[in-house]
């Protein structure tokens, strides 16, 4: 995939990027795998916004992707490398051989026509799936499961891969795009390779009605902001944040402030990310 730039024809073109689909071969999504996406603007049941900034955008409906890759030891055609309004990834259609269609989640430079198949006998290619621990160490993969069955959890992002380091006992080394290292059992199924469209960070919107289209509505700074309404509002002219840390709206620490409380799965991180590596 190719980044296309725009005539500067007005300021907000002049740093517009955009895609330029070469890799897409189908227009139209498979009509038996949509759902309708019903919008909530952030609100919850009652009414209130629970989650800021979001509201308006363009009208979309969900891809039913397949995370499990359940259909074991069935071959499948790639019959084409779809768009997904609701991801970063491309999308590629499987025709399985026995008549079902299924959407996955393309790695790079698969193709239409490919064969792709899950379960234990499969080979090592880009796009099958496999348990991690019939997966040679050193590989590429993404679409990691945590719970055998659950489903892909991990690495579905656009141009991401976590590596496969080492194998002990139950569990595998894996190193996610983070550099976290996490231990994940080897009856989980993971996907071979990277996943496409690895020119979308460079993407840049130019404008702030990209945004809108988004369903992403503005947000405004803090210190913008009044006293009553936020704690790093007030002040004569503009000022910091000040001592002792930047704060919420809700007087809760941020920037920064560790929230993490799951002491369930602490055990099962190696190294965390962030860490500077020796």
């Amino acid at each position: 995939m190719a980044v296309k730039k725009y005539k500067p024809t007005s300021p907000s073109r002049r740093n517009m990027s955009g895609y330029t689909f070469d890799e897409i071969t189908k227009d139209t999504p498979e009509k038996s795998l949509l759902v309708p996406l019903r919008k909530s603007a952030g609100r919850n049941a009652q009414g209130r916004v629970t989650v800021r900034h979001r509201g308006g955008g363009h009208k979309r409906q969900i891809r039913v992707v397949d995370f499990k890759r359940d259909k074991r030891g069935i071959p499948a055609r790639v019959a084409a490398i779809e768009y997904d309004p609701n991801r970063t990834a491309r999308l590629a259609l499987l025709h399985y051989a026995d008549g079902e269609k299924r959407y996955i989640i393309a790695p790079l430079d698969i193709k239409v026509g490919d064969q792709l198949m899950a379960g234990p006998t499969a080979e090592i290619r880009a796009g099958n799936s496999l348990p991690i621990a019939n997966i040679p160490v050193g590989t590429m993969i993404h679409n990691i499961e945590l719970n055998e069955g659950r489903g892909g959890q991990l690495v579905r992002s656009a141009g991401n891969s976590a590596q496969l380091l080492a194998k002990e006992g139950e569990y595998a080394q894996i190193r996610l795009p983070s550099g976290e290292v996490r231990l994940v059992r080897q009856t989980c199924y993971a996907t071979i390779g990277q996943l496409g469209n690895v020119e979308h960070s460079n993407i840049k919107l130019g404008k702030a009605g990209r945004k809108r289209h988004m369903g992403i509505r503005p947000s405004v700074r803090g210190t913008a902001m009044s006293p009553r309404d936020h704690p790093h509002g007030g002040g004569e002219g503009r000022s910091p944040i000040g001592m002792p840390s930047p704060k919420s709206p809700w007087g809760k620490p941020t920037l920064g402030y560790k929230t993490r409380r799951n002491k369930a799965t602490d055990k099962f991180i190696v190294r965390r990310r962030g860490k500077k590596r020796r």
